[in-house]
C-alpha cells in the first residue's frame, strides 16, 4: 500500500500565524535597539519622547491588535489582511518620532507580501505589491505635504524588502505551478503508458489465440465428413478457446474504462488484468498449439529459477508472439523453443523451418511489440530469416542474479 508523504513540519503552520511571528519580532526589536545593550555606550537609535508615555504605548497596542487581525484574515482574504498589517505598521510608527515607516514595523508586511505572491495568483501578487509600496509613498507624502522630516533614504531600503519579497513569492509561485504541471504531466504519461500495456496484452493474447482458433477450424472443417469426432472436438478447442478470448478481453476493456488512477509499484502488479503469465507456462502454450497441428519443441536450459515478475511475463510474452508468428505465416508444421537460464540474463530463441514470407517487417505488431518488451528490460532482440531456410527470433533480458534474486 502506497503512502502519500507527510507534509512538512513547517508547511502545516498557516500564514497569518508567520505574519503574527514577524510582527511580534518586529515590536521585540523596536524596544531592543532603543535600550543600550550590553557592550554599546547609548542605544542604537534614540527612543522618541511618546514611545514610553501611556499614548505610546497605547499607540503600541491598537497597532498590535490591529496586526492580530490582519493576521485572522490573512488566509482568507490575503488583501485585506494585507491592509490591516500595512495600518498597523504606519500607526506603530506614529510613537517612534521617526521620519519613515522603520524595516522592524514593515516586516510582518514582508512576509504577507510573499504568503500573498506564493500562493495566489500573479495578479493578486502584483496588486499587494502596489498596496505595500503605496503606503511607504503615502507616508512620506503626508510627512512632506506636513513640513516634517523624512527618512527617503531608509524608506528606499524599506521598498526594496517589499520588492524582494515579492519577487521570492512570485519565484515560489512559479516553483509550485512548474512541479504541478510535471506531476499532471506524469500522471497523464502513466495513463498512456497503461493503456499501451493493455494494449499489448491484448495483441498477443487474441492474435495467438485466433491463430489457434483459425487452425482448429481449417482443421475441423476438412474432416467433418471423414472424421467427425476429430471434428467435434476440434471445435471444442475452438469453443474453449474463444470463450478464453472473451473473457480476457472483458477484463481489459473494464480495465480501459476505468475512472481512478492508474496504479504504480507493487499495487500494479498485485492485481494485473489477468492471472499472471510466465515461463512456467510454455509447456501448457506448446500443448495448445500442438493440438492445433503445430508440434512446438520445447527445450530448457540451465539452472530453472525464479524471475522477477516483469521479466517472467515479457519472455513468456516474447515466446507466444514468436510462436503464433509460426502458426500465421511460416507455413510449417514444427518450430522450436529454447529457453536458457544464465547466471546473469535469459536466452530465448524461437526457430523454425517453415517457407512462409520471412520478412520481419510483414508481421505487423507482434515484432515492434517484441522488441519495445526488450527494450524496456535493457535487452537485445533480434528478429531475421535463417540462412538454411526459416526464420529465428532471439532475446536475451538481463536478470539478477542468485543471490540478488
Amino acid at each position: 500500500m502506497s503512502h502519500s508523504p507527510s507534509v512538512p513540519l513547517l508547511k502545516r503552520v498557516p500564514p497569518g500565524w508567520w505574519v503574527g511571528v514577524a510582527w511580534y519580532a518586529g515590536v521585540l526589536l523596536t524596544f531592543l535597539v532603543r535600550v543600550r545593550l550590553p557592550g554599546e555606550f547609548e542605544p542604537s537609535v534614540r527612543p522618541g519622547m511618546l514611545l514610553y508615555r501611556w499614548d505610546g504605548l497605547l499607540t503600541q497596542l491598537l497597532a498590535t491588535a490591529l496586526a492580530a487581525g490582519g493576521c485572522v484574515v490573512m488566509e482568507r482574504r490575503p488583501l485585506s489582511g494585507l491592509a490591516l498589517v500595512l495600518g498597523a505598521a504606519t500607526l506603530a510608527t506614529f510613537s517612534l518620532s521617526v521620519g519613515e515607516i522603520p524595516l522592524a514595523q514593515f516586516l510582518a508586511a514582508d512576509v504577507a507580501l510573499y504568503f500573498i505572491a506564493a500562493t495566489r495568483s500573479r495578479r493578486t501578487g502584483l496588486v499587494a505589491l502596489l498596496m505595500a509600496l503605496g503606503v511607504l509613498a503615502g507616508f512620506l507624502t503626508v510627512r512632506l505635504l506636513s513640513g516634517w522630516g523624512v527618512g527617503t533614504s531608509a524608506e528606499l531600503v524599506v521598498a526594496l524588502t517589499a520588492v524582494v519579497a515579492w519577487l521570492v513569492g512570485g519565484s515560489a509561485y512559479e516553483t509550485r505551478r512548474h512541479g504541478e504541471s510535471l506531476a499532471a504531466r506524469a500522471a497523464e504519461q502513466a495513463v498512456i503508458a497503461e493503456r499501451l500495456r493493455i494494449a499489448r496484452e491484448m495483441h498477443d493474447m487474441v492474435a495467438h489465440s485466433v491463430g489457434i482458433i483459425a487452425l482448429q477450424a481449417g482443421a475441423a472443417a476438412r474432416v467433418v465428413h471423414t472424421q467427425p469426432e476429430a471434428a467435434r472436438e476440434a471445435m471444442s478447442a475452438v469453443e474453449t478457446a474463444g470463450r478464453e478470448t472473451l473473457s480476457g478481453l472483458r477484463r481489459m476493456l473494464g480495465a480501459l474504462r476505468r475512472d481512478g488512477p492508474v496504479p504504480e509499484g507493487p499495487e500494479r502488479e498485485a492485481a494485473p488484468l489477468h492471472p499472471a503469465e510466465g515461463l512456467a507456462d510454455v509447456d501448457r502454450l506448446a500443448r495448445a498449439t500442438t493440438a492445433a497441428g503445430v508440434r512446438v519443441e520445447v527445450r530448457w536450459r540451465g539452472e530453472r529459477r525464479p524471475l522477477p515478475p516483469d521479466i517472467d511475463l515479457s519472455a513468456f510474452r516474447i515466446i507466444q508472439e514468436s510462436v503464433t508468428n509460426v502458426v500465421r505465416h511460416a507455413a510449417t508444421g514444427s518450430c522450436r523453443v529454447s529457453v536458457e537460464y544464465g547466471p546473469e540474463e535469459l536466452g530465448i530463441e524461437v526457430a523454425d523451418r517453415g517457407r512462409g514470407p520471412g520478412k520481419a517487417a510483414d508481421t505487423g505488431f507482434g515484432l515492434i511489440g517484441m522488441r519495445e518488451r526488450v527494450a524496456l528490460l535493457h535487452g537485445e532482440f533480434t528478429a531475421a530469416p535463417r540462412p538454411e531456410g526459416g526464420f529465428r527470433v532471439t532475446a536475451r533480458l538481463p536478470v539478477p542474479g542468485k543471490e540478488a534474486a
